[in-house]
């Protein structure tokens, strides 16, 4: 580790109260902690882009009637065992769940599996939250 590195930056005088407000809104202690955080988000999508080992989120809801729909998700969650390390079923209320799956893998495994699963017929809607593995920030 390279140690604390200290720079400035010029900011036109509305963005930087628009950055403070921000700051503000999300409780940032101070301007350092929040453009750690820019520059790491950036890091991340470029870890997705590059193809490099990341690692998700796939959160999805659906009717739990639907007549087929939990075998059909299952059975993608056996042919992506490579890429699932967790899954969490819970039951929302008498006709929706929610599942959650952690996924780490390729990018390209990752998408394939998110889109595979909020396609579903009876999947109302379905989110893929991108991270890291923390490699390399």
């Amino acid at each position: 580790m390279a140690g604390l590195v200290r720079f400035g930056i010029s900011l036109e005088g509305d963005l930087s109260k628009q950055f403070d407000a921000l700051i503000k809104r999300k409780g940032y202690s101070n301007r350092s902690e929040a453009v750690r955080d820019l520059i790491r988000q950036d890091l991340v999508g470029q870890q997705w882009q590059d193809g490099d080992e990341i690692a998700g989120a796939i959160t999805f809801i659906y009717d739990h009637h639907k007549r087929q729909l939990l075998n059909k998700i299952t059975d993608i969650q056996h042919d992506f065992q490579k890429v699932i390390i967790s899954s969490q079923h819970i039951h929302l209320d008498h006709d929706n769940c929610l599942e959650i799956v952690a996924v780490k893998g390729r990018p390209v495994e990752v998408l394939k599996l998110a889109n595979l699963l909020k396609t579903l017929k009876g999947v109302k809607h379905g989110t893929l939250g991108i991270t890291s593995t923390g490699k390399g920030l």
